[in-house]
């Protein structure tokens, strides 16, 4: 496994001060990393404020503790907001590089940071030991060789951004006031060094790091989620396709540590098309959701108190789909899992109806089989 993180380089004006507001954004670490900075730029960690994700902002805008300006989702939205600019910033290099350790808590976890200026912590395989100072050295030939950054340290003992546990401050759980679990993403996928959070969605892609060491591959700052780059953990869900007595099943894997979607507001459908004689007829579509609400009714996060329905596809789950459609041989089937941002019987409750992006159903993963 090769770089997990790599850190991103900040101008030694930064160091000036151990306050984390006085540090530099992502625009002093494009000068090492611009390959890294251009799709971090693409990713939600950015767009993580009210200012750019307009989900959260729907949310946030109904919610009873804006009218008092409390912004309770400020430790992971904006983490290191002090300033106006810095609040449209949302999560910065910052936000994730100096994480020292994880306070895990019931209502929520929370990132603790380092108080060391100048250190940004980081993973690599080989390196478990070892802390990066910047060191010049001059052969007797007048040859130099330079080791790590002149702009920060690289301490890559902090076991946590090897795990992936460095994601469970923010991803592990949000619990609110009636104690239920809003959102949960299980820790079973933040334990193991080869397979976690970080290996799964931030997968190696080609182009160097830094322009400091070149390299071959580099981890995906996009982050690949929902919203961004879902294809690329489109192999962590299998289809596959039998033949029954009164019908057909279809099984759906989910390979990931944790379940299929974890946000509320996502709906995952399956949708089948029958192809017999050159026509094309659409089968059941199948929906997988998970919905809080009160009194047996959806609700907003806040006033939630039960989980009314859940049925969306667990962690490492197979789950069957029976059809009793009776089928032919030569007859073609085809299978699309897909996804929708937030519940389109939502979008005008939270005034998003409008918003192209999530009205679209995303593809996860398609098939195609033919009967014999």
């Amino acid at each position: 496994m090769k770089v997990l993180f790599y850190i991103l380089a900040l101008s030694i004006s930064v160091f000036a001060s151990p306050d984390m507001s006085s540090m530099a954004n992502v625009e002093a670490c494009k000068k090492c990393h611009p390959i890294i900075s251009e799709e971090f730029q693409n990713s939600m960690h950015k767009k993580s404020s009210i200012y750019e994700d307009k989900v959260h902002k729907a949310i946030w805008d109904k919610h009873p503790a804006k009218a008092k300006g409390n912004y309770k989702c400020a430790k992971c939205h904006t983490p290191n907001a002090k300033t106006d600019k810095q609040k449209h910033e949302g999560i910065t290099c910052l936000s994730c590089h100096t994480i020292t350790s994880i306070q895990h808590h019931d209502k929520s976890n929370k990132n603790v940071y380092t108080d060391k200026v100048k250190t940004f912590y980081s993973a690599e395989a080989g390196q478990e030991n070892k802390i990066l100072k910047y060191k010049t050295t001059t052969t007797w030939y007048g040859e130099k060789t330079t080791i790590g950054s002149a702009y920060h340290d690289i301490d890559y003992t902090n076991k946590n951004y090897y795990d992936g546990q460095v994601c469970m401050g923010c991803h592990s759980h949000k619990q609110n006031s009636h104690k239920l679990a809003v959102c949960k993403t299980e820790n079973a996928g933040s334990k193991n060094t080869k397979e976690n959070c970080i290996t799964c969605h931030m997968p190696q892609v080609g182009g160097s790091a830094t322009t400091v060491r070149i390299s071959k591959k580099h981890a995906f700052h996009g982050f690949a989620g929902a919203r961004v780059e879902p294809r690329k953990l489109a192999k962590y869900v299998d289809l596959s396709f039998s033949k029954s007595s009164n019908g057909f099943d279809v099984v759906v894997e989910n390979k990931a540590p944790h379940k299929l979607l974890t946000h509320p507001l996502r709906v995952v459908q399956l949708r089948t098309k029958l192809i017999r004689d050159n026509k094309t007829i659409e089968l059941k579509t199948h929906t997988f959701i998970r919905v809080i609400g009160r009194d047996g009714k959806p609700s907003m996060p806040w006033v939630a108190n039960e989980v009314v329905k859940d049925t969306m596809i667990k962690a490492k789950e197979k789950r069957v789909v029976k059809f009793d459609d009776t089928l032919q041989s030569g007859d073609k089937l085809e299978f699309v899992l897909g996804f929708y941002i937030v519940n389109p019987k939502v979008l005008k409750k939270l005034g998003l109806q409008d918003e192209k992006e999530l009205r679209e159903f995303t593809v996860l993963k398609s098939e195609n089989f033919t009967v014999k």
